[in-house]
């Protein structure tokens, strides 16, 4: 199975990936590290990377084809399509977000921006926009990751 998990940042994303992989037995891929390696997009004022997307969607199409499982993980994902079977979007309540962020020391600005995103379901509304909804699960990770892995795979079948 080629998996997409997509979400704002800090829903859990990354922590699910992992499980998935690890349950999976197969490779994960995060973005970041994907772009990097592939010298994908440069480093803004604020030393956040920005990834092109039309560029990461064409490297990650070429590598998907290759391969037969894989889990690939990111947030601006939900803005790109990809040779995937199924695709879970980690949702979360917003004030649950903004708390999150809030831990991680995320500045003001950076937080209200994810929380605003989460909000409006962004990454929800692209990925509706970009594949089927039949290969869309949508996840709360409300609960904690243990319950959030659980739904996931249950609604997986694996």
């Amino acid at each position: 199975m080629k998996l997409l998990i997509t979400g704002t940042p800090g829903c859990g994303k990354t922590t699910l990936a992992k499980k998935i992989a690890d349950r999976l037995n197969c490779s994960l891929v995060n973005e970041k590290d994907f772009a990097l390696q592939n010298k994908i997009g440069s480093f803004n004022e604020d030393n956040e990377l920005e990834i092109p997307l039309e560029k990461i969607q064409t490297k990650l199409n070429l590598f998907l084809k290759k391969k037969k499982d894989y889990v690939i993980e990111g947030h601006v994902l939900c803005e790109t399509k990809l040779l995937v079977d199924k695709v879970l979007v980690i949702t979360i309540d917003p004030e649950e977000l903004e708390s999150r962020l809030e831990k991680r020391n995320y500045s003001q600005v950076k937080m209200m921006d994810n929380v605003f995103c989460e909000g409006i379901e962004y990454c929800k509304k692209h990925i509706l926009k970009n594949y089927p909804k039949n290969k869309v699960i949508l996840i709360s990770s409300q609960q904690s990751p243990a319950l959030t892995f659980q739904l996931a795979c249950q609604k997986l079948g694996i």
